[in-house]
């Protein structure tokens, strides 16, 4: 039988599977290798629906370069420095830069998490700003959109002369992609902001999702938009989406106007990362990918609802997600303390929080699949979360009959399955 590594942490678990009962599904990403910095200064050189960089940005104006927090894996480190050198050459003084970390309400990034998302020569010569979303001496108000949001953001967005924003391009699960606008909202938000436009997933007249929200939606996703129209308000001068492969490398850049440019991106995206099956299975065995794609439960619940489109209901999907830093959040446990999805929802009517929103859509799944976790969570809170805890992947699939058949998916949250021919 042939053997997988799937991605766990900063290791990987091997399984050994039957041909005759599960597929694999992934990215058509066979023929990507690598970016060498000449290839991704070539993208640079032609940017999408945008002036170069070098006549946007010029010497005597400032930059702040827009970076993606810990729980992103964004190829960062090659691509940060490689711009932050361009702006130099450019005559922009190293003085005149700085970098901000896009962590919306996520904690703020660690001493070394700079380093290696920036290089330590990056790390320790330029400037970094740590968003705090809740500190209202960060932040500045800029008005509200047509919904009625209150758009308020980190000030440093207006400070600089010219932002830069840089990013990966994934699926989001009730986004529809990553990157792009989202470096701005929820990037650096206001948790007041973040709150607002995330609240727009759900359908609270009807119940559960609202239309048109989903991985891979762009086009008529009232959250996806909302986020354009603030990101508008800030007007980024230049903005580099990446793709990235299974080892956070650069595959694809594209770089140019933040908005036509992001979606030339997710365009690419989901035309590699979707994956046809003729039918949705017994059981789905899923590696979030390994470190940072399972660095908390938060992260890991988007690999979970990937696997929940291949899967019938009432089938086993079994997620492995180490959770080094465990929930993400530590009041997340506390949605749990709900009866069922239907009772945590018309909590979420009551009294919104974000994370709230992603326990609701963890629980939804609880409930129409058997989840077995393969994690360094505790036993207790993985079944306080109506998930069982397994000690391994071997013990999680004990119960699961010899005939079924599945699926494995090394890339979680990198694989969209869609119903239909292949």
């Amino acid at each position: 039988m042939p053997t997988i590594e799937l991605g766990y942490g900063r290791s990987g678990i091997t399984f050994d599977y039957d041909t005759a009962r599960f597929d694999v599904l992934t990215p058509g990403e066979a023929a990507s290798h690598p970016l060498s910095d000449v290839e991704i200064g070539a993208a640079l050189d032609a940017p999408i629906d945008s002036l170069p960089l070098e006549e946007l940005v010029t010497a005597g104006e400032s930059a702040l370069i827009v970076v993606s927090d810990a729980t992103r894996a964004t190829g960062s480190a090659q691509i940060v420095n490689l711009l932050v050198r361009r702006l130099i050459e450019n005559g922009v003084s190293p003085g005149d830069i700085a970098i901000i970390f896009a962590t919306g309400i996520h904690r703020a990034v660690r001493a070394d998490e700079k380093a290696e998302l920036l290089t330590p020569f990056i790390a320790q010569r330029i400037r970094t700003i740590d968003h705090d979303a809740y500190d209202p001496s960060q932040l500045i108000q800029l008005g509200s959109t047509e919904r009625g949001t209150p758009v308020k953001v980190n000030r440093a967005l207006k400070e600089f002369d010219n932002v830069i924003l840089t990013g990966a391009v994934r699926f989001h699960y009730f986004a529809g992609f990553a990157g792009g606008r989202k470096s701005i909202c929820p990037g650096l938000a206001a948790a007041q902001t973040i709150k607002a436009t995330h609240m727009l997933a759900l359908d609270f007249e009807r119940g559960g999702r609202r239309a048109g929200v989903g991985a891979g939606l762009l086009e008529g996703n009232a959250v996806s938009e909302e986020c354009e129209h603030i990101a508008a308000m800030i007007d980024p001068v230049f903005s580099i989406n990446a793709i990235v492969d299974e080892r956070g490398r650069c595959e694809k850049v594209f770089a140019g106007h933040w908005r036509t440019g992001h979606a030339r991106a997710c365009e690419d995206y989901a035309a590699g990362h979707s994956v046809r099956i003729s039918e949705k299975r017994e059981i789905v065995v899923v590696s979030c990918g390994g470190s940072p794609f399972d660095i908390n439960l938060i992260q890991a619940h988007k690999a979970l609802d990937m696997a929940a489109a291949a899967c019938v209901d009432g089938g086993t999907i079994v997620l492995l997600a180490e959770c080094g830093d465990g929930l993400g959040r530590p009041d997340f446990l506390k949605w749990f303390e709900s009866d069922d999805s239907r009772a945590l929802e018309l909590r979420l009517r009551e009294a919104y929080e974000v994370n709230g929103q992603t326990a609701w859509a963890l629980l939804t799944k609880a409930e129409r699949f058997k989840v077995h976790i393969v994690t360094k969570l505790p036993d207790h809170d993985v079944r306080r979360m109506r998930m069982n805890p397994s000690r391994s992947l071997e013990d999680a699939l004990m119960d699961v009959s010899s005939d079924a058949k599945g699926y494995i998916m090394p890339r979680g949250a990198a694989s969209l399955p869609v119903l239909g021919s292949p």
